[in-house]
């Protein structure tokens, strides 16, 4: 504890979680009156930061208000069953989360914390929220799902910065329209699983609404004004009491994701057919039949229909797939009324993607014969994981370095010639990287000291891009590197002391030998050497046994293993080879 107080003092953060502590150590809330041999006080940092999660603590003392410059406090998943009046001389206090506790009722005091930005109450038994919360200004997210809360405070107007709230799992029976007209900078809301019996109907005022869970709720019907939320992507209405939708649903032109189950709907309104969803569930309710309109929906890749009395379609039709569905509407329309729309323009599906991508964060182009990367890759805010794999893409422009957040880029099947070394270097959380399948020209002898941190790494069907072979010692965190059909005749030694690889593929290449150095990989649990020239092993591969779980050996000319042994699997290979180490 001593060494870890001693870090805390200089660093200015203290992790103590999963450690079974019933109590907060005493030293904790001392921190810096006690300053250890060889600590100058004058240099120690005050505790800003500190960590408590996934213990036993029943208590958490007055001397709380010690740590006057705390700004980040966690004490979620411990017994506490109240927080001390103290957590209000927290000041500086910016986060706090105190959820899977046994709280039934947070301090008034809690309103003191002016600075406090985020508040993480959920997973407790708490029947109210203290109306001084609407004393933090400042407060952006609030979580506090599953409790018992019935009404939010009317205070709570004054939080007028709230960007996501989260109310699911409570006894709520009512928005308040007053709230809702001041909390217009919200993005997520949920209050699934509630009592709620309706919508304010002043719920367009959040027009930066991008994602409004209400599912499993007792709404009866949803008021016009939900087509002013004009960033609606996902909304989720799901097993609620709505026999109608309104009109001006079909105003929502960036929702993606669309969830109606498990209502009372006779009918699926014309006007929500001009919608570009991607995902519509439309299961249990009480339609009983579809307007041909619906067929103009193209951007839809999954329409649920199941639990409804529909008289007028095929059971195959229904239960088959989606596009078959559509393309059938679609011809029941009369040529007049039919649109443009009957197969979706490349850019609607990039516009459905990038929408779907806001809260994803993962966007797809996959096959729609790009010569280019679209401008919606880099302007789609913090996006993850891009695929733009079968593709016609020649190259990547400068503005992708813009993607910071980027860890997974999907490049696969492309006209790609040169290695993109200056953006992948302006990419520092890229963890995977798959370029198979293009015609790379060659990757610089240091290249992959743009993109160190790499774990996966696929250059398959890449031959010409290994005249010269990259220094692989530039990725110590490989954990999978494919490289099949690349024309390799031996296996490059600074792979080989790549100490983290699991996964290695070499299929489909020219290599006569494995290296003895091959026993070097300890961590590897997959080894494809498959359709190959070898036609013996090393002894030293048979060190490998405790974690090589899979080893590919067919497609070579193997004479030195018979193959009784080579059929009994990897196990078997593995031993006989380390039965033939020589003696030490």
């Amino acid at each position: 504890m001593d060494r870890i107080l001693k870090a805390a003092r200089t660093s200015g953060s203290l992790n103590l979680s999963n450690r079974s502590l019933k109590d907060v150590p005493t030293e904790v809330y001392q921190c810096l009156e006690t300053t250890g041999e060889g600590e100058n006080w004058w240099e120690a940092v005050d505790l800003q930061k500190l960590i408590l999660a996934h213990n036993d603590i029943e208590v958490l003392r007055e001397d709380l208000k010690n740590l006057a410059c705390l700004v980040v406090l966690n004490v979620s998943h411990n017994n506490l069953s109240q927080l001390p009046a103290a957590i209000g001389e927290l000041t500086a206090m910016k986060s706090l989360d105190v959820s899977f506790n046994s709280i039934s009722e947070l301090p008034e005091q809690i309103g003191s914390a002016i600075s406090l930005v985020k508040l993480d109450c959920s997973s407790n038994r708490l029947k109210e929220l203290p109306e001084s919360i609407g004393r933090c200004l400042d407060l952006s997210d609030l979580k506090a799902s599953n409790n018992q809360i019935s009404s939010l405070p009317e205070d709570m107007v004054n939080c007028s910065k709230l960007s996501k709230l989260d109310v699911e799992g409570n006894k709520l029976t009512a928005l308040s329209e007053n709230h809702i007209a001041s909390w217009t900078m919200l993005t997520e809301l949920n209050a699934s699983k509630n009592m709620l019996s309706g919508l304010p109907q002043n719920i367009g005022s959040l027009s930066r609404l991008i994602r409004l869970d209400l599912h499993q709720n007792k709404i009866l019907s949803v008021p016009p004004s939900i087509g002013d939320c004009s960033s609606l992507v996902e909304f989720y209405l799901g097993i609620n009491s709505l026999s109608t939708l309104p009109a001006e649903i079909g105003d929502l032109s960036r929702l993606g994701t669309l969830d109606l189950r498990s209502n009372q709907l006779k009918e699926y309104p014309v006007g929500a057919c001009k919608l570009k969803l991607s995902y519509l569930d439309l299961s249990n309710n009480s339609l009983t039949g579809l307007h041909p309109e619906l067929g103009n929906m193209t951007t839809l890749r999954k329409l649920v229909l199941v639990g409804n009395p529909l008289r007028t379609l095929r059971s195959s039709l229904v239960n088959g797939p989606t596009a078959a569905l559509l393309k059938y509407l679609r011809s029941r329309l009369s040529n007049s009324e039919e649109t443009s729309a009957s197969t979706p323009t490349k850019e609607n599906v990039i516009a459905s993607a990038a929408r779907m991508s806001i809260s994803s964060k993962e966007l797809s182009l996959e096959g729609l014969n790009l010569s280019a990367v679209p401008s919606e890759v880099w302007e789609s805010g913090e996006i993850t994981k891009v695929n733009l794999s079968k593709n016609s893409i020649e190259e990547l422009p400068a503005q992708l370095s813009t993607s910071v957040s980027l860890q997974t880029l999907i490049l696969s099947r492309n006209k790609i010639k040169d290695w993109p070394g200056a953006i992948l270097k302006s990419l520092p959380n890229l963890v995977c990287l798959k370029l198979d399948n293009n015609p790379l020209t060659q990757i610089p002898l240091d290249g992959f000291q743009a993109v160190s941190g790499l774990r996966i790494l696929d250059l398959s069907g890449n031959a010409v891009s290994f005249r010269e072979h990259p220094k692989f010692c530039h990725l110590p965190q490989l954990q999978e590197l494919y490289l099949s059909r690349i024309q390799l005749s031996e296996v490059p030694e600074d792979i080989l002391n790549l100490s983290n690889l699991i996964i290695l593929d070499l299929n489909q290449n020219s290599l006569q030998s494995i290296p003895k150095s091959v026993k070097n990989m300890t961590s590897l649990k997959h080894l494809d050497i498959s359709n190959n020239n070898i036609s013996s092993l090393p002894p030293e591969l048979g060190l490998l046994e405790p974690t090589l779980e899979v080893l590919r050996l067919d497609g070579n000319p193997l004479r030195s293993i018979r193959r009784p042994i080579l059929e009994r699997g990897t196990k078997a290979v593995l031993n006989y080879l380390k039965d033939r180490l020589p003696d030490q």
